[in-house]
């Protein structure tokens, strides 16, 4: 499977052309639907196979070698890696992000909403998936470890601090 460019392209772009296609079209074209929706793991890992492929280089229908896995060609560049995103990490990432923005702003629109729906009695972080959710909630739901991984609590004033 490729990406869509046809073979003839292909073999014309240079390394440094490759990085950016797949930097500036594969991995950027997906991002809004990964910051709303969980995307499945075959799916993350399936776009990553085919932009691995298309790194490396297809010879018609054949596939060439891959000399470096893509795992440690998503590392950053200062670590030896070319700083390709791993879609299944980058897709938990920015769902965290929505999280985060649901515990940072209780006036939006959004938090008000999903607070009426999924969390009406608690906070964010002691919410529950529920019964029936919507595929959104259970998306960001699905990335609530790695914020109650990151969260810190601040003393602040002290008034909402029980002893």
């Amino acid at each position: 499977m490729t990406i869509g460019i046809p073979f003839e392209v292909e073999k014309l772009l240079s390394n440094a052309g490759r990085e950016i296609l797949i930097k500036a079209v594969a991995q950027a074209t997906p991002t809004y639907t990964m910051s709303v929706f969980k995307l499945s793991d075959f799916l993350c890992k399936e776009l990553n196979s085919m932009m691995g492929n298309f790194w490396w280089g297809l010879k018609g229908r054949e596939r060439r070698m891959a000399w470096v896995s893509w795992e440690k060609l998503c590392k950053p560049k200062s670590e030896g890696g070319m700083g390709f995103r791993d879609l299944k990490a980058f897709n938990l990432a920015l769902l965290a992000k929505q999280g985060w923005r649901l515990l940072e702003n209780p006036n939006s629109l959004a938090h008000r909403v999903y607070k009426a729906k999924y969390f009406a009695n608690e906070s964010f972080l002691n919410a529950q998936v529920g019964r029936r959710p919507s595929y959104a909630w259970r998306s960001i739901m699905a990335a609530k470890d790695i914020i109650m991984k990151g969260a810190r609590w601040c003393i602040g004033n002290g008034l909402n601090v029980r002893i």
